[in-house]
């Protein structure tokens, strides 16, 4: 069950039309890798109208910005977040992140035409990142958002492994992170394992069973991965200080 000030967010953005996708700790619940979170995260689309529709919702959530950058369309464009923290009574205290743009992610539009639409008990529906466009987001510096990765892709991989479609099998040789389910994985797809290993090449240590590799590899991948965030974010950062002294 969806907690009542959860509830009040993401029904406020879809009664207004919002183009808006979960993603963050709300949408790790929804597909099946639990995180709690009193944050609700969005990647929007950040053009006039849209912003406009969102403008409706935070007056209606009583939410105010509460560090910077402000609310304007040329940071969200640029990649910075937008917090928001809420003070209608029907969800106080939750804080609204929002974004449209990050590292590694494709633009609104695709993530749009991928999304996933759930819906709930009452006829509720919500519209989230696709599953690999959220395991993409969350590859960040954070500590936190890799054991959830692993948790996300896995518990894809347990609920679909019986029948698995073609896209299936190419995400978990894609992002699985467990080395026993991807030595597991790469010995019952050898043909696609070997052609996707061009893409990533730790397979071929999942296909020759090197446990030892693999698990560095791994390793290797997750760092560069951090690192590569750690740089994305060093001059926004820079420009976030700059706001906060008014530069």
């Amino acid at each position: 069950m969806i907690p009542n000030p959860i509830h009040k967010v993401l029904s406020s953005m879809r009664a207004h039309r919002v183009r808006a996708l979960l993603m963050g700790g709300q949408a790790c619940v929804f597909y099946g890798a639990a995180e709690f979170s009193r944050d609700v995260d969005f990647a929007i689309l950040a053009d006039v109208l849209n912003l406009a529709r969102l403008r409706k919702v935070l007056a209606g959530l009583q939410a105010e910005v509460i560090a910077v950058p402000p609310f304007e369309i040329k940071f969200l464009r640029r990649g910075h977040a937008v917090q928001f923290r809420c003070h209608h009574p029907d969800a106080a205290r939750i804080r609204v992140d929002v974004m449209s743009k990050m590292r590694g992610v494709d633009s609104f539009a695709k993530l749009w035409r991928r999304r996933t639409t759930i819906e709930i008990s009452g006829g509720e529906k919500y519209d989230l990142l696709s599953l690999p466009d959220l395991v993409q987001a969350k590859k960040t510096q954070r500590d936190k958002d890799w054991p959830m990765i692993r948790r996300l892709v896995e518990a894809n991989y347990f609920e679909n492994q019986a029948r698995p479609t073609a896209a299936q099998i190419r995400f978990w040789l894609l992002k699985l992170r467990t080395p026993e389910w991807l030595v597991e994985l790469t010995q019952r797809t050898a043909v696609m394992a070997q052609k996707l290993s061009r893409k990533r090449p730790l397979l071929r240590h999942a296909m020759a069973r090197d446990f030892q590799k693999l698990e560095k590899a791994l390793q290797a991948e997750e760092s560069a991965e951090r690192e590569n965030d750690r740089r994305y974010w060093q001059p926004l950062k820079k420009e976030l200080e700059k706001i906060r002294h008014g530069v």
